[in-house]
């Protein structure tokens, strides 16, 4: 491992509880920061209300660190608005911010447009499909942010049991994105859980970054914050375990593709020859292919939206 992500390690990984909740309020009043929460949604009415209850009770009610908790709906077809409203989110359509530019089915698409539906300071992506969820994933990766004034991004580090077995689950992070930033981007190398999306990130660097629009964004924005502010302006908090539905085997090998193609992007901004996925599943007559397209859009950098500007300027 490099001599300054060793020094990094060192430097830049926390725990949640380095950072008591009470050491967070003041540093919040001293710094006058605002923080919003966004969880992105696509039919996860079983565990959204949950999620959005607890960071109301733990981090709203009974301390004031969370401003706002917005879920953006990604065009769900069960009731993940009204069991996320009933929580007590503010729920906001895909598909209604921003309206002009036609959306676009994935997850970066979704968090690039909540820029345009917040108003925090800070701004924490959690996913709305864990489980046994604790609020420390949210003060956790929010702290840094309010108490160490060179922090522009935080990823969440955490245990991810795949079934009964420890450490098993992230196999698209183990099997592409670790090797990919181990080999291009070695100054990454530390980070646990690249490819996680509980993360909090100063609005003044998200809004300068540009969004994959499907499964490639953590690692995008990973890739593209070192380049814009540096290693030592990145962190990571360790939250404990994270729980959540696990995928099946083609869905991660689509995963994988997209971010494959986030890097090739960005080590070369060269021309992908077939931006597609076949893979192949078992029908009456054997193996029959599935083609599937790779995400390859990105979404400009906020600044660049007029919507945004005037939004900002008023």
């Amino acid at each position: 491992m490099l001599k300054e992500v060793e020094r990094w390690l060192s430097t830049r990984s926390w725990s949640v509880t380095d950072r008591p909740l009470h050491q967070l309020m003041a540093a919040k009043r001293t710094t006058g920061s605002t923080v919003s929460v966004v969880l992105p949604a696509l039919n996860e009415e079983e565990t959204v209300g949950e999620i959005v209850a607890i960071i109301r009770h733990d981090l709203m009610q009974q301390v004031p660190l969370v401003d706002e908790i917005v879920v953006v709906d990604s065009g769900s077809t069960d009731r993940t608005s009204e069991v996320a409203a009933a929580a007590g989110a503010r729920v906001v359509h895909r598909d209604a911010i921003l309206p002009r530019i036609p959306t676009v089915p994935g997850k970066g698409e979704v968090l690039w447009r909540s820029l345009l539906v917040t108003s925090g300071d800070i701004i924490c992506f959690i996913d709305a499909d864990l489980k046994e969820f604790s609020s420390d994933f949210v003060s956790g990766i929010v702290g840094p942010l309010l108490t160490e004034p060179g922090v522009d991004l935080v990823k969440a580090m955490y245990d991810r049991p795949l079934g009964q077995a420890a450490g098993q689950g992230g196999r698209v992070t183990e099997l592409m994105a670790r090797p990919l930033l181990n080999m291009h981007w070695p100054q990454l190398a530390g980070f646990v859980q690249p490819l996680g999306g509980e993360y909090a990130a100063r609005r003044s660097l998200l809004e300068q970054l540009p969004f994959p629009v499907g499964y490639g964004v953590e690692l995008g924005m990973l890739v593209d914050a070192l380049h814009l502010v540096g290693l030592d302006a990145l962190a990571q908090v360790d939250v404990g375990v994270r729980k959540h539905r696990h995928q099946d085997g083609q869905a991660l090998g689509r995963m994988a593709a997209a971010i494959y193609r986030t890097a090739q992007l960005r080590l070369a901004r060269g021309h992908m020859i077939r931006p597609s996925l076949t893979q192949f599943e078992r029908g009456e007559e054997g193996f029959e292919p599935r083609t599937h397209s790779v995400d390859t859009e990105e979404r400009p950098p906020m600044v660049e939206i007029s919507e945004y500007r005037k939004r900002k300027a008023a």
